[in-house]
């Protein structure tokens, strides 16, 4: 006998029956997880008091009036908002404004650096400093 036939809906390709079973997943969200755990990220290192004393020095130099606008490169750390760890940036920027009721670093760029999680300045303008100007 033949298939039966329906006389309102036309018949369904070979392909397009396929097609209907092709998408299924059995783990919804498994490949984003994998991803996701294989992601680096890096753990923050903890500076000790001498360079975060130094790291005070740089900041107190850089907002000198006559050091106003003088553009550095600052690193800091990033932490991840899903997992463990972080990473680093940079940007290079003059320091708009300090603010110490967070602590936080406003640069010129509109990027916020916790002062906690700065790990470097460097800019031309600290070497007239150590050279006793």
């Amino acid at each position: 006998m033949p298939p039966p036939a329906s006389k309102t809906h036309p018949r369904m390709s070979m392909a397009a029956r396929a097609a209907q079973f092709s998408p299924f997943a059995a783990l919804t969200g498994y490949d984003d997880m994998i991803e996701e755990t294989a992601r680096f990220t890096e753990n923050a290192e903890e500076l000790d008091e001498d360079y975060k004393v130094i790291l005070q020095q740089k900041i107190n130099v850089l907002m000198l009036p006559e050091n106003a606008g003088t553009v550095c490169e600052f690193t800091y750390f990033v932490p991840d908002s899903r997992k463990l760890g972080g990473s680093y940036e940079t940007a290079q920027s003059s320091i708009r404004k300090i603010d110490n009721a967070e602590p936080v670093i406003i640069l010129a760029n509109g990027v916020r650096i916790p002062v906690a999680h700065l790990r470097s300045i460097e800019g031309e303008v600290f070497g007239r400093y150590t050279e006793g100007e």
